[in-house]
Protein backbone atom coordinates (compact mmCIF):
# COMPACT_ATOMS: atom_id res chain seq x y z
CA UNK A 1 0.00 0.00 0.00
CA UNK A 2 1.49 3.48 -0.53
CA UNK A 3 0.44 6.59 0.70
CA UNK A 4 -0.11 10.13 -1.37
CA UNK A 5 2.52 12.52 -0.57
CA UNK A 6 0.39 14.63 1.54
CA UNK A 7 2.54 16.24 4.32
CA UNK A 8 -0.31 16.97 6.49
CA UNK A 9 -1.45 13.59 6.42
CA UNK A 10 1.92 12.81 7.06
CA UNK A 11 2.40 15.51 10.42
CA UNK A 12 -0.98 14.15 11.62
CA UNK A 13 -0.11 10.26 11.70
CA UNK A 14 3.14 11.12 13.53
CA UNK A 15 1.51 13.12 15.76
CA UNK A 16 -0.83 9.83 16.49
CA UNK A 17 1.95 7.87 16.58
CA UNK A 18 4.15 9.41 18.69
CA UNK A 19 1.07 10.08 21.39
CA UNK A 20 0.13 6.32 21.31
CA UNK A 21 4.05 5.23 21.97
CA UNK A 22 3.65 7.94 24.89
CA UNK A 23 0.67 6.84 26.64
CA UNK A 24 0.93 3.12 25.69
CA UNK A 25 -1.52 1.48 23.37
CA UNK A 26 -4.66 1.13 25.42
CA UNK A 27 -6.71 -1.11 22.94
CA UNK A 28 -4.10 -3.31 22.15
CA UNK A 29 -4.04 -6.93 23.69
CA UNK A 30 -1.23 -8.67 25.51
CA UNK A 31 -0.76 -12.44 24.63
CA UNK A 32 2.17 -14.41 25.36
CA UNK A 33 3.45 -17.89 23.97
CA UNK A 34 5.73 -19.98 26.36
CA UNK A 35 8.77 -21.26 24.44
CA UNK A 36 10.12 -24.52 24.83
CA UNK A 37 12.36 -24.75 27.68
CA UNK A 38 16.15 -26.12 28.10
CA UNK A 39 14.67 -29.64 30.11
CA UNK A 40 14.17 -33.20 30.20
CA UNK A 41 11.99 -35.98 31.85
CA UNK A 42 13.31 -37.58 34.57
CA UNK A 43 10.91 -40.87 35.61
CA UNK A 44 11.16 -42.54 38.91
CA UNK A 45 9.40 -42.55 42.05
CA UNK A 46 8.49 -39.19 41.48
CA UNK A 47 8.92 -37.76 38.11
CA UNK A 48 10.52 -34.27 37.84
CA UNK A 49 12.37 -32.00 35.02
CA UNK A 50 15.87 -31.28 34.82
CA UNK A 51 18.14 -29.66 32.88
CA UNK A 52 19.40 -26.06 32.12
CA UNK A 53 16.00 -24.57 32.39
CA UNK A 54 15.73 -26.23 35.63
CA UNK A 55 16.75 -25.04 39.45
CA UNK A 56 16.58 -27.90 40.94
CA UNK A 57 18.29 -29.23 44.15
CA UNK A 58 19.69 -32.33 45.78
CA UNK A 59 18.36 -33.00 49.41
CA UNK A 60 15.73 -29.86 49.43
CA UNK A 61 12.57 -28.70 47.86
CA UNK A 62 12.94 -25.94 45.28
CA UNK A 63 9.73 -23.50 44.94
CA UNK A 64 9.36 -19.85 44.05
CA UNK A 65 11.89 -17.82 42.25
CA UNK A 66 12.43 -14.12 41.89
CA UNK A 67 15.22 -12.86 39.08
CA UNK A 68 16.50 -9.32 38.27
CA UNK A 69 19.69 -8.28 36.52
CA UNK A 70 22.35 -6.66 38.35
CA UNK A 71 24.30 -3.64 37.61
CA UNK A 72 26.92 -6.04 36.65
CA UNK A 73 24.93 -7.53 33.80
CA UNK A 74 24.54 -11.05 35.53
CA UNK A 75 20.71 -12.35 36.44
CA UNK A 76 20.81 -12.66 40.51
CA UNK A 77 17.91 -15.31 41.55
CA UNK A 78 16.55 -15.30 44.78
CA UNK A 79 14.19 -18.56 46.15
CA UNK A 80 12.62 -20.64 48.41
CA UNK A 81 14.01 -23.86 49.35
CA UNK A 82 13.71 -26.30 52.28
CA UNK A 83 15.44 -29.57 53.42
CA UNK A 84 13.73 -32.53 52.01
CA UNK A 85 14.08 -36.41 53.31
CA UNK A 86 12.62 -39.00 55.29
CA UNK A 87 13.47 -36.92 58.69
CA UNK A 88 11.30 -33.61 57.31
CA UNK A 89 7.88 -33.34 57.19
CA UNK A 90 6.00 -33.47 53.61
CA UNK A 91 6.26 -31.39 51.11
CA UNK A 92 2.75 -29.77 52.65
CA UNK A 93 3.68 -29.18 55.88
CA UNK A 94 7.44 -28.41 55.70
CA UNK A 95 7.21 -25.51 53.67
CA UNK A 96 5.79 -23.64 56.40
CA UNK A 97 7.63 -25.03 58.88
CA UNK A 98 11.48 -24.82 57.66
CA UNK A 99 11.06 -22.73 54.16
CA UNK A 100 14.74 -20.88 53.58
CA UNK A 101 15.58 -18.25 51.16
CA UNK A 102 18.46 -19.10 48.94
CA UNK A 103 20.20 -16.95 46.43
CA UNK A 104 21.67 -18.58 42.57
CA UNK A 105 23.23 -16.26 39.98
CA UNK A 106 23.38 -16.54 36.01
CA UNK A 107 24.91 -14.96 32.90
CA UNK A 108 21.54 -15.97 31.14
CA UNK A 109 17.97 -15.41 32.32
CA UNK A 110 16.47 -18.64 31.40
CA UNK A 111 19.49 -21.25 32.48
CA UNK A 112 22.50 -21.91 34.27
CA UNK A 113 21.28 -20.68 37.05
CA UNK A 114 23.76 -21.53 39.89
CA UNK A 115 23.39 -21.95 43.78
CA UNK A 116 25.80 -19.88 46.23
CA UNK A 117 24.18 -19.85 49.42
CA UNK A 118 21.10 -19.47 51.83
CA UNK A 119 21.08 -15.76 52.15
CA UNK A 120 18.04 -15.97 55.10
CA UNK A 121 16.58 -18.57 57.77
CA UNK A 122 13.79 -18.30 59.92
CA UNK A 123 14.98 -16.14 62.76
CA UNK A 124 14.95 -18.63 65.54
CA UNK A 125 18.10 -19.98 64.27
CA UNK A 126 19.76 -17.10 65.59
CA UNK A 127 18.51 -17.65 68.96
CA UNK A 128 15.19 -15.14 68.53
CA UNK A 129 11.73 -17.65 68.37
CA UNK A 130 9.63 -14.20 68.87
CA UNK A 131 9.95 -12.40 66.11
CA UNK A 132 7.33 -11.97 63.34
CA UNK A 133 9.36 -14.36 61.27
CA UNK A 134 10.97 -16.43 63.22
CA UNK A 135 9.79 -19.95 61.82
CA UNK A 136 10.03 -19.63 58.45
CA UNK A 137 10.86 -17.39 55.01
CA UNK A 138 8.99 -17.99 52.28
CA UNK A 139 7.42 -16.37 49.01
CA UNK A 140 10.35 -13.79 48.00
CA UNK A 141 9.88 -11.17 45.30
CA UNK A 142 12.87 -9.33 44.14
CA UNK A 143 12.32 -5.41 42.41
CA UNK A 144 14.94 -2.86 41.84
CA UNK A 145 14.11 0.80 42.61
CA UNK A 146 16.38 4.21 42.14
CA UNK A 147 19.58 2.48 42.93
CA UNK A 148 18.60 0.42 45.62
CA UNK A 149 17.02 -3.39 45.64
CA UNK A 150 14.57 -4.83 48.16
CA UNK A 151 13.46 -8.28 48.76
CA UNK A 152 9.96 -8.68 50.03
CA UNK A 153 9.09 -11.83 51.62
CA UNK A 154 7.08 -13.77 53.74
CA UNK A 155 7.09 -15.08 57.26
CA UNK A 156 6.03 -16.72 60.63
CA UNK A 157 6.19 -17.71 64.11
CA UNK A 158 4.84 -20.08 66.25
CA UNK A 159 3.00 -18.67 68.87
CA UNK A 160 3.09 -21.73 70.97
CA UNK A 161 -0.14 -24.33 72.13
CA UNK A 162 -1.19 -22.20 74.65
CA UNK A 163 -2.56 -18.94 72.61
CA UNK A 164 -4.48 -21.68 70.14
CA UNK A 165 -4.94 -24.99 71.92
CA UNK A 166 -6.94 -26.49 68.99
CA UNK A 167 -4.33 -25.53 66.09
CA UNK A 168 -1.20 -27.57 64.90
CA UNK A 169 1.80 -25.84 64.62
CA UNK A 170 1.69 -25.76 61.38
CA UNK A 171 -1.96 -23.86 61.65
CA UNK A 172 -0.20 -21.73 64.43
CA UNK A 173 2.37 -20.74 62.20
CA UNK A 174 0.61 -20.25 59.01
CA UNK A 175 -1.77 -18.18 60.43
CA UNK A 176 1.06 -15.67 61.82
CA UNK A 177 1.97 -15.00 58.23
CA UNK A 178 3.03 -11.57 57.51
CA UNK A 179 5.28 -9.54 54.69
CA UNK A 180 8.04 -7.90 55.08
CA UNK A 181 11.28 -6.17 52.80
CA UNK A 182 14.95 -6.58 53.50
CA UNK A 183 16.68 -3.29 51.97
CA UNK A 184 20.41 -3.61 50.10
CA UNK A 185 22.50 -1.82 47.69
CA UNK A 186 24.31 -5.00 45.86
CA UNK A 187 24.29 -8.43 45.79
CA UNK A 188 27.70 -8.35 47.60
CA UNK A 189 26.27 -7.07 50.51
CA UNK A 190 23.37 -9.18 50.53
CA UNK A 191 25.74 -12.32 50.17
CA UNK A 192 27.40 -10.65 52.87
CA UNK A 193 24.50 -10.39 55.47
CA UNK A 194 25.48 -6.40 55.08
CA UNK A 195 21.93 -5.99 55.30
CA UNK A 196 19.70 -4.98 58.35
CA UNK A 197 16.48 -7.72 58.71
CA UNK A 198 13.20 -6.22 59.77
CA UNK A 199 12.49 -5.96 63.28
CA UNK A 200 8.82 -5.83 62.19
CA UNK A 201 6.16 -6.98 59.81
CA UNK A 202 6.01 -4.54 56.35
CA UNK A 203 2.52 -5.34 56.64
CA UNK A 204 -0.05 -6.93 58.91
CA UNK A 205 -3.55 -8.37 58.89
CA UNK A 206 -6.45 -5.78 60.02
CA UNK A 207 -8.97 -8.84 60.42
CA UNK A 208 -8.96 -12.02 61.53
CA UNK A 209 -12.03 -13.45 61.12
CA UNK A 210 -12.57 -17.12 60.72
CA UNK A 211 -15.55 -19.65 61.94
CA UNK A 212 -13.46 -22.04 63.64
CA UNK A 213 -9.82 -22.56 64.46
CA UNK A 214 -8.40 -19.00 64.31
CA UNK A 215 -5.70 -17.70 65.57
CA UNK A 216 -6.01 -14.84 67.94
CA UNK A 217 -10.03 -13.72 66.07
CA UNK A 218 -11.29 -10.94 65.69
CA UNK A 219 -14.19 -9.60 67.95
CA UNK A 220 -17.68 -11.05 66.31
CA UNK A 221 -19.09 -8.59 63.59
CA UNK A 222 -15.61 -7.31 62.54
CA UNK A 223 -16.03 -6.90 58.88
CA UNK A 224 -13.47 -8.62 56.68
CA UNK A 225 -11.02 -6.77 55.05
CA UNK A 226 -8.99 -8.09 51.89
CA UNK A 227 -5.66 -8.89 54.38
CA UNK A 228 -7.85 -11.57 56.47
CA UNK A 229 -6.23 -13.84 58.93
CA UNK A 230 -3.05 -13.30 56.48
CA UNK A 231 -1.04 -11.17 54.21
CA UNK A 232 1.34 -12.77 51.76
CA UNK A 233 2.90 -13.41 48.17
CA UNK A 234 3.58 -9.67 47.96
CA UNK A 235 4.43 -8.18 44.39
CA UNK A 236 4.92 -4.22 44.16
CA UNK A 237 5.34 -1.98 41.89
CA UNK A 238 5.60 1.97 41.18
CA UNK A 239 2.50 3.73 40.14
CA UNK A 240 3.82 6.45 37.23
CA UNK A 241 0.21 8.26 37.68
CA UNK A 242 0.35 8.63 41.33
CA UNK A 243 3.62 8.31 42.38
CA UNK A 244 3.01 5.76 45.01
CA UNK A 245 4.13 2.08 45.58
CA UNK A 246 1.60 -0.62 45.29
CA UNK A 247 1.79 -3.51 47.73
CA UNK A 248 -0.29 -6.28 46.08
CA UNK A 249 -1.40 -9.40 48.61
CA UNK A 250 -3.18 -12.33 48.92
CA UNK A 251 -5.38 -12.34 51.96
CA UNK A 252 -7.95 -15.27 52.91
CA UNK A 253 -11.78 -15.49 53.11
CA UNK A 254 -13.76 -18.24 54.19
CA UNK A 255 -17.50 -18.57 52.33
CA UNK A 256 -17.72 -21.18 54.60
CA UNK A 257 -14.38 -22.67 52.48
CA UNK A 258 -10.68 -21.32 52.30
CA UNK A 259 -10.24 -19.21 49.41
CA UNK A 260 -7.49 -16.79 48.21
CA UNK A 261 -8.72 -12.89 47.58
CA UNK A 262 -6.30 -9.96 47.41
CA UNK A 263 -6.03 -6.23 48.20
CA UNK A 264 -3.45 -3.44 47.87
CA UNK A 265 -1.38 -1.18 50.15
CA UNK A 266 -0.01 2.03 49.19
CA UNK A 267 3.18 3.88 50.35
CA UNK A 268 5.43 7.01 49.26
CA UNK A 269 7.97 4.68 49.51
CA UNK A 270 9.08 1.02 48.83
CA UNK A 271 9.64 0.30 52.21
CA UNK A 272 6.83 2.23 53.86
CA UNK A 273 4.57 2.40 55.77
CA UNK A 274 2.00 1.02 53.28
CA UNK A 275 -1.72 1.50 54.27
CA UNK A 276 -3.85 -0.93 53.14
CA UNK A 277 -7.34 -0.01 51.02
CA UNK A 278 -10.51 -1.92 52.13
CA UNK A 279 -10.79 -2.39 48.44
CA UNK A 280 -11.04 -6.58 47.04
CA UNK A 281 -9.32 -6.55 43.91
CA UNK A 282 -9.15 -9.37 40.74
CA UNK A 283 -12.48 -9.65 42.57
CA UNK A 284 -14.00 -11.94 39.37
CA UNK A 285 -16.63 -13.76 40.68
CA UNK A 286 -18.45 -17.28 40.50
CA UNK A 287 -21.39 -17.61 39.39
CA UNK A 288 -23.21 -18.12 42.67
CA UNK A 289 -21.58 -14.35 43.56
CA UNK A 290 -19.13 -15.53 45.29
CA UNK A 291 -15.45 -14.70 44.35
CA UNK A 292 -13.48 -16.71 42.71
CA UNK A 293 -10.25 -18.07 44.14
CA UNK A 294 -6.85 -17.08 43.06
CA UNK A 295 -3.32 -16.51 44.64
CA UNK A 296 0.30 -15.93 43.91
CA UNK A 297 0.18 -12.37 42.12
CA UNK A 298 2.51 -11.28 40.01
CA UNK A 299 2.05 -7.22 39.34
CA UNK A 300 4.12 -4.72 37.22
CA UNK A 301 3.21 -1.52 35.44
CA UNK A 302 3.73 -1.79 31.64
CA UNK A 303 4.50 1.55 29.57
CA UNK A 304 4.42 -0.21 26.47
CA UNK A 305 0.55 -0.68 27.07
CA UNK A 306 0.17 2.30 29.10
CA UNK A 307 -1.76 -0.22 32.18
CA UNK A 308 -0.50 -2.39 34.98
CA UNK A 309 -1.37 -6.05 34.35
CA UNK A 310 -1.26 -9.44 37.20
CA UNK A 311 -0.53 -12.86 36.54
CA UNK A 312 -2.24 -15.12 38.77
CA UNK A 313 -3.21 -18.78 39.68
CA UNK A 314 -6.82 -19.58 39.09
CA UNK A 315 -8.30 -22.19 41.14
CA UNK A 316 -11.44 -23.09 39.17
CA UNK A 317 -10.39 -21.61 35.46
CA UNK A 318 -13.37 -19.16 36.01
CA UNK A 319 -10.20 -16.44 35.54
CA UNK A 320 -8.50 -17.70 32.91
CA UNK A 321 -11.92 -18.73 30.90
CA UNK A 322 -10.08 -22.26 30.83
CA UNK A 323 -9.93 -24.97 33.38
CA UNK A 324 -8.68 -24.51 37.03
CA UNK A 325 -4.72 -24.25 38.13
CA UNK A 326 -4.24 -22.29 34.75
CA UNK A 327 -2.25 -18.83 35.41
CA UNK A 328 -4.73 -15.74 34.66
CA UNK A 329 -3.89 -12.35 33.65
CA UNK A 330 -5.94 -9.32 34.78
CA UNK A 331 -5.16 -5.72 33.60
CA UNK A 332 -5.92 -2.29 35.07
CA UNK A 333 -5.51 1.32 34.18
CA UNK A 334 -5.10 2.10 38.23
CA UNK A 335 -4.15 -0.60 39.81
CA UNK A 336 -7.15 -0.66 41.87
CA UNK A 337 -9.99 -1.77 39.09
CA UNK A 338 -9.05 -4.65 37.37
CA UNK A 339 -10.95 -6.38 34.32
CA UNK A 340 -10.12 -9.39 31.97
CA UNK A 341 -8.94 -9.19 28.63
CA UNK A 342 -9.67 -10.13 25.58
CA UNK A 343 -6.84 -13.20 26.35
CA UNK A 344 -7.11 -14.01 29.94
CA UNK A 345 -5.88 -17.30 30.12
CA UNK A 346 -1.71 -16.62 30.79
CA UNK A 347 -0.35 -19.92 30.65
CA UNK A 348 -1.45 -23.84 30.81
CA UNK A 349 -0.06 -25.90 33.75
CA UNK A 350 2.89 -27.48 30.89
CA UNK A 351 5.82 -26.86 29.37
CA UNK A 352 7.37 -27.93 26.10
CA UNK A 353 10.48 -29.61 26.38
CA UNK A 354 13.44 -29.57 23.86
CA UNK A 355 12.79 -31.94 22.34
CA UNK A 356 9.22 -30.80 21.07
CA UNK A 357 7.47 -32.84 23.75
CA UNK A 358 4.40 -31.63 25.87
CA UNK A 359 5.15 -31.99 29.33
CA UNK A 360 1.91 -31.77 31.69
CA UNK A 361 2.63 -30.27 35.47
CA UNK A 362 0.88 -30.67 38.40
CA UNK A 363 1.93 -27.44 39.91
CA UNK A 364 2.64 -24.67 38.01
CA UNK A 365 2.63 -21.20 40.22
CA UNK A 366 4.45 -18.94 42.33
CA UNK A 367 4.44 -17.01 38.84
CA UNK A 368 7.62 -14.31 39.11
CA UNK A 369 8.36 -12.20 35.23
CA UNK A 370 11.10 -10.71 34.41
CA UNK A 371 10.43 -8.38 32.17
CA UNK A 372 12.24 -5.33 29.88
CA UNK A 373 11.79 -1.44 30.45
CA UNK A 374 9.20 -1.18 28.32
CA UNK A 375 6.98 -3.56 30.43
CA UNK A 376 7.00 -6.40 28.56
CA UNK A 377 7.62 -9.89 29.84
CA UNK A 378 10.24 -11.96 28.81
CA UNK A 379 10.56 -14.50 31.03
CA UNK A 380 8.75 -16.61 33.38
CA UNK A 381 10.01 -18.53 36.49
CA UNK A 382 7.59 -20.25 38.03
CA UNK A 383 7.49 -22.87 41.25
CA UNK A 384 6.52 -26.32 39.95
CA UNK A 385 6.39 -30.26 40.08
CA UNK A 386 5.87 -32.91 37.73
CA UNK A 387 3.56 -35.11 40.59
CA UNK A 388 1.39 -33.14 43.34
CA UNK A 389 3.88 -33.14 45.79
CA UNK A 390 1.88 -32.50 48.38
CA UNK A 391 2.05 -35.58 50.49
CA UNK A 392 6.27 -36.10 49.61
CA UNK A 393 8.94 -35.81 50.86
CA UNK A 394 11.66 -36.58 48.47
CA UNK A 395 12.31 -32.96 47.42
CA UNK A 396 10.71 -33.31 44.00
CA UNK A 397 9.64 -29.74 43.51
CA UNK A 398 11.87 -27.11 41.34
CA UNK A 399 11.96 -23.76 39.32
CA UNK A 400 11.52 -23.94 35.75
CA UNK A 401 12.27 -20.70 33.75
CA UNK A 402 10.62 -19.92 30.28
CA UNK A 403 10.91 -17.87 27.86
CA UNK A 404 8.11 -16.14 26.41
CA UNK A 405 7.17 -15.26 23.26
CA UNK A 406 4.79 -11.83 22.83
CA UNK A 407 2.12 -12.33 20.05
Amino acid sequence: MRFSKNTSFGITLSVILLACLAAGMPDKQLRVEPKPVAATLVKGESDFLQGPSVLKLDDYFVWGATVVQGEDGKYHMVFSLWESGPEHEPFNNSWVLESKLGYAVSDYPDRDFKFQKIILKGAHYDGNAATWDAQSVHNPHLRKFGDKYYLYYIGGRDAGEGVAPDLDQRARVQQSLQIGVIEFSSFEDLLAGRFERPAEPLLSPRSRVKANQVLLPSPPGTEVKPDNLIVVNPSVDYNPNTGEYMLFFKGNIYEPHWKGVHGVATSKSPTGPFVAKDQFIFDVKMPDGSFASAEDPYVWYSKAYGRFFAVVKDFTGRISGGNPKDLAILESKDGLDWRLGEYPQFLKPEVTLADGSLQKLNRLERPQLLVDKRGIPRYLYAAAAVDNVNAKKDGSSFNIHIPLKIN
